[in-house]
C-alpha cells in the first residue's frame, strides 16, 4: 500500500475489489479470498486512542513487504517439454555398455538439449531490447526439426529452414513441414546439406544485408549450441568416473558420432578446461574427419555418401575451424589461411604440428552401413535396447574394441550417449590398472 495513503486508512481496512478476470488472468493472479475480520485481520487489533482513531501505522522500514514468488527459470523452461524427469537419463547395459540418453526431448533428436536452452536466452534478450530476428537454418535433418521446435510461436523470432529434399528422414520431414505457425517458413531445396550450407554462407557474409534484416543462425556455428553441449560431457564424467576422490582424476574416454563436429567441438573446449576425457570421433562412410584425424587429411571426397546415419552425410564439418583454432593455441592467423585455402582447394594437409597434436586430443574410426546395421541387431539380442542407426556407429566402435581386448578387460567396456536419434558416448569401470575409463557418445 502506498506510504501516502497510510493515514487515511481505517483501522478495520477492507480490501481492494478483485481485478477483472481476464486482466487477473493475463497478470498470473488468483482471485483474494475474501476477508474475514473473524479469521484473521490485516495487523494485530490495536487499541483505540481517546479520540476513536487507531494509532499511527509503524514506519516502513519496519514493515515487512512479501517477495513475489520467482517463476521457472529459462532453464528449467527450456527442459519443460522433455519427456524424462532427469531430461538427460544414463541407462547401463550389458557388459559395461552404458547409454546417455540424449534424446528425450520434442523431436528426438540431441540437438533438442542445446536449441530449447539457446532459443529461452534469445527470446529473453530480445524481449528485453524489443528487438525482431529473422533465424535461417540449413538442415542434415535433425537440426531443422529441433530449431523449429524451440522457437515456433516466438513473438520476436521468424525462422527460415532450407530442408534437402530427399536427404531427410521421413520422420524429420514431417516434423518440419507440419508445423503450421505464422513464424515458421520451410523450403525444399535441391542438393545435399552441404551444398544448401553455400548460399546460406554467402548471404551471412553480406554484413550490410544481415544488419538490415536482422538475420542469424541457430547451426551449430551459434557459439550458445557448443556452450550447451560442453554441459554434456561434464555430466557423463561425474555419471561414469569411478571416484571423484582420486588424484589426479580418472580418465574416461569418450566416442562421439558426428558429422559437423559441433559436440566433438565441444568435448575439446570441455577438455581444455581440464575435464580428464579422453576423445573418440566416430563417423559414417563420409570420413573427411577420420581421414583428417588419421593422416592430417583435411579434405573432400567426390561426393556425399547417402548412408543409414543420414544426418551425418556431411562432407564440410565446419566445426573442424574452431577444433584447429582451439589447438593451434588460438593462433587466428594459422587457421584463418587453413580455412581460406580449404574454400579455394577444398584440400588441405595439416601442418605437422597442428596434426599431431589433434591425433593426441583425439582418435577416430570410419564405420560402413554394413557395420551399422549389425551393431544394431547386437545391441537388441544382448540388451533389448534399440539403437538409431547414428548411436549405432558409436556403439560400433565399442564392439570393436572390446573384441580386440583381452578377456580379462571385456568387463570394463564403454557405454554410449545419447545423440540426435544419436545415442552417444560410453562410460565403463576402471581397469584398475591406469588405464581411462570408456565411455561412448
Amino acid at each position: 500500500m502506498p506510504s501516502e495513503l497510510l493515514p487515511h486508512c481505517c483501522a478495520l481496512w477492507r480490501p481492494p475489489p478483485p481485478l477483472p478476470a481476464p486482466l487477473s488472468s493475463a497478470l498470473g493472479l488468483t482471485p483474494p479470498r475474501p476477508f474475514s475480520l473473524a479469521r484473521r485481520s490485516l495487523r494485530p487489533a490495536a487499541k483505540s486512542s481517546a479520540h476513536g482513531r487507531a494509532p499511527a501505522p509503524p514506519p516502513a522500514s519496519r514493515r515487512r513487504r512479501r517477495r513475489p514468488r520467482p517463476g521457472p527459470g529459462l532453464i528449467d523452461q527450456a527442459f519443460s517439454r522433455f519427456r524424462h524427469r532427469e531430461v538427460v537419463h544414463l541407462s547401463r547395459l550389458r557388459n559395461g555398455l552404458n547409454v546417455l540418453e540424449l534424446w528425450h526431448g520434442v523431436t528426438y533428436a540431441f540437438k533438442d538439449l542445446s536449441l530449447c536452452c539457446t532459443a529461452q536466452f534469445l527470446q529473453y534478450f530480445l524481449e528485453k531490447k524489443e528487438k525482431h530476428v529473422t533465424v535461417v537454418v540449413g538442415t542434415s535433418g535433425d537440426t531443422g526439426s529441433a530449431a523449429i521446435e524451440s522457437v515456433q510461436g516466438a513473438k520476436n523470432m521468424d525462422i527460415i529452414v532450407l530442408l534437402p529434399k530427399g536427404h531427410c528422414t521421413k520422420i524429420q520431414e514431417l516434423q518440419m513441414t507440419t508445423v503450421l505457425r505464422e513464424n515458421v517458413h520451410v523450403f525444399g531445396v535441391e542438393g545435399n546439406s552441404d551444398e544448401l550450407d553455400e548460399p546460406i554462407k554467402a548471404v551471412f557474409a553480406d554484413v550490410a544485408f544481415v544488419k538490415k534484416h536482422n538475420l542469424m543462425s541457430l547451426n551449430s556455428i551459434n557459439w550458445s549450441r557448443v556452450l550447451v553441449q560442453m554441459a554434456h560431457h561434464f555430466f557423463a564424467y561425474f555419471q561414469c568416473a569411478p571416484s571423484l576422490d582420486m588424484d589426479p582424476l580418472p580418465r574416461v574416454e569418450v566416442v562421439v558420432p558426428t558429422g559437423a563436429a559441433g559436440n566433438l567441438a565441444a568435448g575439446c573446449l570441455a577438455q581444455k578446461m581440464g575435464l580428464p576425457v579422453r576423445l573418440v570421433v566416430a563417423v559414417n562412410r563420409n570420413d573427411i574427419i577420420h581421414r583428417t584425424v588419421q593422416q592430417g587429411d583435411f579434405s573432400l571426397s567426390e561426393a556425399v555418401e547417402q548412408t543409414l546415419a543420414s544426418a551425418m552425410d556431411i562432407q564440410v564439418p565446419y566445426n573442424m575451424e574452431r577444433i584447429f583454432w582451439l589447438l593451434s593455441g588460438s593462433n587466428s592467423q594459422v587457421t584463418r589461411a587453413l580455412m581460406e585455402q580449404f574454400e579455394r582447394t577444398h584440400s588441405v594437409s595439416l601442418p605437422k604440428e597442428l596434426h599431431s597434436k589433434l591425433s593426441g586430443a583425439v582418435t577416430s574410426e570410419s564405420v560402413s552401413d554394413e557395420a551399422i546395421t549389425q551393431t544394431m541387431a547386437r545391441c537388441w539380442e544382448e540388451n533389448k535396447y534399440l539403437l538409431c542407426p547414428h548411436s549405432a556407429v558409436a556403439v560400433s566402435y565399442h564392439y570393436q574394441q572390446t573384441e580386440q581386448q583381452p578377456p580379462r578387460y571385456r568387463p570394463w567396456a564403454p557405454g554410449s550417449l545419447g545423440y540426435s536419434g544419436f545415442q552417444g558416448p560410453f562410460f565403463p569401470p576402471s581397469r584398475g590398472d591406469g588405464s581411462p575409463n570408456k565411455w561412448l557418445y
